[in-house]
């Protein structure tokens, strides 16, 4: 029988007990078997990472703009972009978004325009009205204004002056480098080497873009729009980009370059001394495609060490994903993210005894990936030693406060054992412990990346519109590691679980609710808080902790399930609802479980009814992005509904041009064996 045949058959308390508990052992058991046979070989699981079309747009570009060719992925790349576009011409950020994305459907037509198809094709045809009929080239972002004058059709004199000489602003400068978010950062480097030096290799006369400039490009209007309610900063940046623009210009004409050529070489070393060792940059495509483009600007051939790398990683199975006659290219990898979480579900699952050789493998993969080298994150926090995790494979410079939190929770169910002592899990439990106190930021909370990334200022500079530039506190990422510490034995009463719970309260949403940063989105939020504040021994009958859960509650639907839109991040009357998912669902019931509240217990069964009736071949099919990379609000920090800055935004539309969303491959599976597992065992299922 189904879960939800089960929760509807006549035989009341007996089919709600025996036979649902039985229904829900064979799920987790065959979600348990599916995992182990999903490892890798190296001991380590890891699941597709989707974005969007810029990505393969963005790589053909970078080809053509390096005089690549006869790549071999240039026709495959193209490819990928026909498949994915939507019936009406456009390219969309996500599955089932409600419109299409007018950046993404601009450097999608380019790139298909590089690659030689004919602007009077049907799919061209297509993408060319849509455009037009969004407003044209003008209501693009800055990045995809970059590519086109990366290409021949946008003035360099028309974008944000990014002046390399940034590199030598002392770390007190409110504008150093390292005020900006990790992957605005490493992504702006490159760039103000582009913006200085305003290369370009146009597109051949049969493929430039004039059919977008429909009045003729000496009738189009280069400037960025004016925002609606700009205030003194806006238009002092705006200003201060003209005069910068205006320098550039001067020191052109009259050959004085001595300084600024010498803020170039300086941001080449940056960012030679930044690349990984796979050959990529910050672990994600910006920084990586940007930094081989501003190489290559400066003379570095396509055959030289540090470019070869970065090229050849286009290969590497772990970045690249073929379907058909088309290739994909990650916008990032998830290795350990994936591995951590894979043995907190086979954990929470009690299944670990069940799979000793995959889990053995996979906790020594995990100590080992343990970041003991120093990072950017050492220019605010100069004075602990690193003992952090990445995300990703090789992603040293940076590693993050929620894959460390993660990777200590799972860690703490093995520091008893006298094998992993003697491998060294103690060790490595102490320095992750001592790394995240010492990130901890001045509100009480954690960002990803750094401490205290808040200078709102910064999200005022032109360059900045293309998302988040900040990485301030999230209740996410402060919820994992509140659980970690609970976990390992921390209480409540610890100094900086005082002031992180403090934080956590502050941030909780009247009707009750958490935002989530990291994932889609309030239920993410409130499903992450709520097992948090469980381990650490909070109160969970505390009236805060009840409108939690009723919220939650009240956000199920018919079938059972929970689900979200990612348009829950600009538009309100999205909170908490959309298509249900698997993950959602399950994130849902672990906040739920966690209260183990009597008057919960119904709400949950159909929860995880829902789930065992989804099952298919031990795992979930789940084509929504649940994962987030930016929300889509381009202010640089959490905005909780009714603030002001949320109000403005929408004023100007709920677009989501701003975002940029995921769909973690394996979220649809590790969540829910987890949810299943821990209701399992609260339950007494």
């Amino acid at each position: 029988m189904t879960g939800a045949e089960i929760l509807k058959d006549g035989e009341g308390a007996r089919a709600r007990g025996d036979n649902f508990a039985a229904a829900l052992s064979r799920a987790i058991d065959s979600a348990g078997d599916w995992l182990a046979r999903s490892q890798k070989a190296g001991g380590y699981w890891v699941g597709r990472l989707e974005s969007n079309s810029c990505m393969e747009a963005q790589w053909r570009l970078a080809l053509w703009f390096m005089r690549l060719d006869d790549h071999h992925l240039n026709a495959r790349l193209a490819q990928s972009l026909r498949d994915a576009q939507s019936e009406d011409g456009s390219w969309r950020i996500y599955y089932g978004a409600p419109a299409g994305d007018i950046n993404t459907t601009v450097e999608a037509y380019a790139a298909l325009r590089c690659e030689g198809d004919d602007p009077n094709a049907p799919h061209m045809r297509r993408a060319r009205e849509w455009i037009l009929s969004r407003g044209g080239l003008k209501n693009v972002r800055v990045f995809t204004r970059y590519w086109l004058a990366l290409i021949g059709e946008w003035p360099w004199e028309k974008t944000p002056n990014l002046p390399p000489e940034v590199i030598w602003f002392p770390n007190w400068f409110v504008f150093s480098i390292y005020n900006f978010a990790q992957w605005a950062r490493a992504t702006l480097m490159p760039i103000a080497i582009l913006s200085a030096r305003r290369p370009a290799r146009p597109l051949p006369a049969d493929r430039r873009l004039d059919e977008l400039f429909p009045e003729g490009r000496e009738r189009f209007d280069y400037e960025l729009p004016r925002k609606p309610q700009a205030d003194f900063w806006d238009r002092f940046f705006r200003t201060a980009d003209k005069a910068l623009h205006a320098l550039q210009s001067f020191g052109a004409r009259t050959g004085i370059g001595l300084f600024r050529n010498a803020a170039v070489k300086r941001v080449l070393e940056w960012i030679i001394q930044h690349q990984d060792a796979d050959g990529v940059w910050g672990g994600i495509q910006p920084p990586w495609i940007y930094s081989l483009m501003a190489l290559y600007t400066e003379g570095y051939a396509v055959d030289h060490p540090n470019l070869a790398a970065g090229i050849g990683a286009l290969d590497d199975p772990r970045w690249r994903v073929d379907v058909g006659g088309a290739t994909y290219i990650q916008a990032s990898t998830s290795p350990v993210w994936d591995t951590e979480l894979a043995l907190l579900a086979l954990d929470d699952a009690a299944l670990i005894e069940k799979y000793p050789a995959e889990v053995d493998k996979a906790v020594q993969w995990l100590l080992d990936q343990q970041v003991r080298r120093p990072g950017d994150w050492q220019v605010k926090v100069p004075n602990v030693a690193p003992g952090g995790w990445a995300f990703e494979y090789k992603n040293y410079f940076y590693p993050d406060t929620d894959d460390t939190a993660v990777a200590l929770i799972i860690l703490s169910q093995f520091r008893d054992d006298p094998k992993w002592r003697e491998r060294g899990v103690e060790e490595a439990i102490r320095l992750g412990v001592d790394w995240l106190t010492a990130m901890q930021s001045a509100s009480g909370g954690w960002g990803a990346f750094d401490k205290d990334n808040t200078k709102q200022i910064l999200t005022k500079i032109p360059f900045c519109d293309f998302g988040e530039a900040l990485d301030p506190p999230s209740v996410d990422v402060t919820a994992h590691i509140i659980e970690a510490f609970g976990k390992l034995g921390f209480n409540k009463s610890h100094p900086a679980m005082v002031r992180a719970l403090q934080w956590i309260k502050n941030e909780q949403e009247a009707d009750g609710s958490w935002f989530g940063r990291w994932g889609v989105n309030y239920v993410y939020g409130t499903g992450a808080v709520l097992p948090a504040l469980e381990a650490i021994g909070e109160d969970m009958s505390a009236p805060y902790v009840a409108r939690a859960c009723d919220w939650l509650v009240s956000m199920q639907q018919p079938d059972g399930g929970w689900g979200e839109s990612c348009a829950s991040y600009m538009d309100p009357a999205m909170k908490g609802r959309g298509t249900t998912t698997a993950s959602q669902t399950a994130w849902a019931l672990m906040g739920l479980v966690a209260a183990n509240r009597p008057q919960d217990r119904d709400a949950i069964q159909r929860g995880l009814a829902f789930l065992i009736e989804r099952q298919k071949e031990g795992t979930w099919e789940e084509p929504e992005y649940t994962g987030t990379g930016f929300p889509g609000y381009g202010v640089g920090q959490t905005i909780k509904l009714g603030d002001p800055l949320l109000t403005e935004r929408l004023k100007q539309g709920p677009e989501l041009s701003r975002a940029f969303m995921i769909n973690y491959n394996l979220y649809r599976h590790y969540f829910p064996l987890m949810a299943m597992g821990r209701a399992r065992k609260a339950l007494g299922a």
